[in-house]
């Protein structure tokens, strides 16, 4: 029963691992914009399907690369190639509502269609039919007594703390991590300081769409079956995650994802995995009813 148990709390920090990397995504825009930007999930999807793209290229044209440099390689091109997605959607769909002032109804109803264009577009372009993700590194599995832990499952895990450290003290230590808070607090003064507002509101998109891809790569090596709506479940669910730790701040996506993670694993693990949703969103709701700011979330007045 122990084996089992510590088995799961593995399996739960992987799965809590990928919900964490696009949540922070979600928290990253929201900080700032006060947006949700909920073709995120649509973004993580296409970046699973870039990565897919950069390793067929590799394979073609870089004889002989694999393993490591592959990984990298794949990763960094994957990275830019998904923050100019986001810079692209930002630049066209979001930037003109705001510079006429637009409702955040239209704002929300915007990203809404841009994930229905991702999903719809890679329809039209590749086809219904499921890709498989291609191996890119070599897996090692370790065998602690009954314990099996592998080196994906490892990376994972790794990848998630490591990024939010990252995310952490770029928003907290760093100058443009200054500037992306004081936005967040007053929008209207922040230009009259000599601060480029659309300079930073455009770096918070490629960053948080670069951690879309990190979890897009991470999460295809994982579980190597994509299709166009594979983004759509995961991403509201990342989002659900965000609000249930506060969103809008960096620790409560972080660990809002992880909790998510914890409840959808250990409920597949003891009752039958049709009660894994219904069960999960009844927990998530309990907890927002009790505390409707999420974990570290903090209730906010506005004038009038």
């Amino acid at each position: 029963m122990l084996s089992y148990l510590i088995q799961n709390i593995f399996n739960a920090l992987q799965w809590g691992s990928f919900y964490s990397m696009i949540a922070l995504g979600y928290c990253l825009v929201y900080g700032v914009l006060r947006l949700i930007n909920f073709a995120h999930g649509d973004i993580f999807m296409t970046s699973c399907y870039i990565a897919f793209f950069v390793v067929a290229f590799c394979t073609a044209h870089l004889a002989g690369v694999s393993g490591v440099p592959l990984f990298v390689i794949t990763l960094v091109a994957t990275m830019a190639l998904t923050a100019l997605l986001g810079v692209g959607i930002e630049r066209v769909a979001y930037r003109p509502l705001r510079a006429k002032g637009a409702n955040r109804l239209y704002v929300v109803i915007t990203a809404l269609m841009i994930g229905f264009i991702l999903e719809n577009g890679n329809l039209a372009l590749l086809g219904a039919s499921s890709r498989s993700f291609p191996d890119i590194l070599p897996k090692t599995v370790w065998n602690i007594g009954p314990i099996t832990v592998t080196s994906l499952k490892v990376l994972v895990i790794v990848s998630a703390v490591v990024i939010f450290g990252i995310l952490q003290f770029i928003v907290q230590k760093t100058t443009l991590g200054m500037s992306m808070r004081a936005i967040s607090y007053d929008k209207f003064a922040i230009p009259l300081m000599g601060i480029p507002v659309n300079t930073v509101i455009t770096f918070t998109f490629a960053l948080g769409s670069a951690l879309a891809a990190v979890a897009g790569i991470l999460f295809g090596m994982s579980y190597p079956v994509m299709d166009p709506y594979m983004g759509m479940i995961i991403g509201w669910k990342a989002f659900i995650a965000a609000v249930v730790g506060g969103i809008g701040d960096i620790k409560g996506a972080f660990l809002g994802g992880f909790l998510l993670g914890f409840v959808e694993i250990f409920v597949t693990a003891f009752l039958p995995s049709s009660y894994k949703d219904l069960v999960s969103f009844v927990i998530l709701l309990v907890i927002l009813t009790l505390k409707p700011t999420g974990f570290f979330g903090v209730a906010k007045s506005t004038k009038i």
